[in-house]
């Protein structure tokens, strides 16, 4: 296969949403160009740059974009709510507008800047078959057969919730990397820990697949707030705080919705002899 990367290097940004960092490519107007052996060496935060996920924004038929999504060890994140919600604030400073239409595995999602300068974005609709989700048997999605009966939320990520007294005091690289992998999840899941901290108000710590620790997630915030509804906790607009930030969900009827900050960093480049070692 022909590469088509650049050979005389390549621009990245470097963005976060409430501590929740990315590394962006933009591939718009040519072939993307993100391989896993790059990702990973993109993700090393001592040989790399560092990042929780890489997105590559392409272009798209019948949307403003596209975004492809990967994991700091290289594997393939399904959805980002962060990462989207970041590369949708570059996207409408670009074209000055305050909405956008992009493309991910979930399909066609939505986003938006608010009159307060947070930026929204529509995360689509909940999964909440286990098949979809998926997982490995038929189970009642908000039980699941673990101890601490954690429930099962997708959200393009499967995700596995624990509802916990206390989120803070989660021994998160011990009980989230133990849970990665779990069996009843045969594409591996995010965990999230969470705790009611007032009404409609949660506390919440999460250990991404592909990942590990990270100060956020905006889809694991999104099965947060729909698992917590479901199990009566919580109505359906909840504000979560994170250890990077807060995030505030409202699951509407036509998807659960996001809002939180953004950051864009700094712009970078990366040297053509970085890209030829990582083919």
């Amino acid at each position: 296969m022909k590469d088509n990367r650049p050979s005389d290097g390549l621009a990245f940004m470097k963005m976060h949403g409430a501590g929740n960092d990315f590394v962006i490519i933009d591939s718009r107007g040519r072939n993307p160009v993100t391989t896993v052996a790059l990702a990973a060496a993109l993700g090393d935060r001592h040989r790399g740059v560092g990042f929780d996920q890489l997105a590559e924004i392409r272009d798209a038929e019948g949307a403003d974009f596209a975004l492809d999504f990967w994991n700091s060890d290289g594997s393939r994140a399904g959805a980002c709510g962060n990462a989207s919600r970041c590369v949708a604030d570059h996207v409408m400073s670009g074209l000055a507008r305050d909405a956008v239409s992009f493309l991910t595995e979930r399909g066609t999602l939505s986003a938006l800047r608010r009159a307060d300068g947070l930026v929204s974005v529509n995360m689509g609709a909940p999964i909440l078959d286990w098949q979809d989700v998926p997982l490995a048997r038929e189970v009642d999605l908000l039980h699941l057969p673990i101890p601490g009966d954690p429930a099962a939320v997708g959200m393009g990520n499967p995700h596995c919730v624990f509802f916990v007294a206390d989120a803070g005091a989660v021994d998160l690289p011990k009980d989230g990397a133990a849970m990665e992998h779990h069996p009843l999840f045969p594409k591996a899941t995010n965990v999230e820990y969470a705790s009611l901290s007032g009404p409609d108000r949660l506390r919440m710590r999460v250990w991404e697949r592909g990942a590990g620790i990270t100060l956020a997630c905006g889809s694991g915030a999104c099965a947060t707030a729909v698992a917590a509804h479901l199990r009566g906790l919580t109505g359906r607009k909840v504000t979560l705080d994170l250890d990077g930030g807060t995030l505030e969900i409202d699951w509407r009827d036509d998807g659960v919705w996001m809002t939180g900050p953004t950051a864009h960093i700094f712009d970078g480049w990366l040297t053509a002899d970085f890209i030829a070692a990582h083919p």
